[in-house]
């Protein structure tokens, strides 16, 4: 823990030196002034407001999609006919651009709810892919143990498959809230959905308030970080 506070240390103080040698705050503040700034955005109802409107709607589409995603993926691997029958559709979401997404969510289903739909879509395949990939690597031996045993499917799953798909969920989770937050947050700014964080960035750039641009994206980050830790320490826990 003392290691990592003095490299986040040590990158703060490069930060503050880069801004210093660059001398222009609207190209570039430091930590100082992006702290100060969010001390002052954080004292307003519109920060609260944006900050839960976004995160609602990022969090339930990260929770739809990785749901949605690790559930066909076990449909999958028991059905191989419906993995062969899915995979052209997740490969074509996947390779779909965000941007195409959202002009296409925005022509259809308007900017309210722009970013919850984004990220379901985004969200999606990587939960699918990850889960399949985990799945297809399970010990053949326990999973027949299992069945001789006549173990419930649901404590089979708990207490067997599980334990062996945590690498592969734990690493889903890291890669669906990561490009969960960077698509939800990209699709509020070209949505320009009222009281969201995206709005708020886009608001900031027009207005050339570098420092709130960087506080906003601190809180992004944070809470980005906040959410992976909370959902990997839920799946350690369940998974023991």
């Amino acid at each position: 823990m003392k290691k990592k506070l003095i490299i986040i240390f040590i990158w703060l103080l490069l930060w503050q030196g880069i801004s210093l040698l660059v001398g222009n705050k609207i190209l570039l503040v430091g930590p100082w002034e992006t702290v100060c700034a969010l001390g002052r955005l954080a004292v307003t109802a519109e920060f609260w407001q944006s900050l839960g409107w976004t995160l609602l709607r990022l969090l339930l589409g990260i929770l739809l999609g990785s749901g949605l995603g690790f559930l066909l993926a076990y449909a999958a691997n028991r059905k191989p006919l419906l993995g062969d029958f899915l995979a052209p559709a997740v490969h074509f979401v996947k390779a779909i651009p965000v941007v195409s997404f959202v002009i296409l969510l925005l022509i259809w289903a308007g900017n309210t709810w722009v970013a919850f739909y984004v990220v379901t879509l985004v969200t999606f395949p990587i939960a699918y892919l990850n889960l399949l990939n985990g799945l297809s690597s399970l010990d053949p031996k326990l999973t027949e143990m299992a069945r001789i045993f006549r173990m419930p499917g649901g404590r089979r799953f708990r207490y067997v498959e599980l334990p062996q798909l945590r690498a592969s969920l734990l690493s889903a989770i890291g890669l669906t809230v990561g490009m969960g937050f960077k698509s939800g947050i990209a699709a509020e700014v070209i949505g320009q959905a009222l009281h969201t964080i995206g709005n708020e960035m886009y608001r900031s750039k027009i207005y050339l308030e570098t420092a709130e641009l960087f506080a906003w994206t601190a809180v992004v980050i944070l809470c980005s970080w906040g959410a992976e830790k909370l959902l990997k320490w839920i799946l350690r826990r369940v998974s023991r």
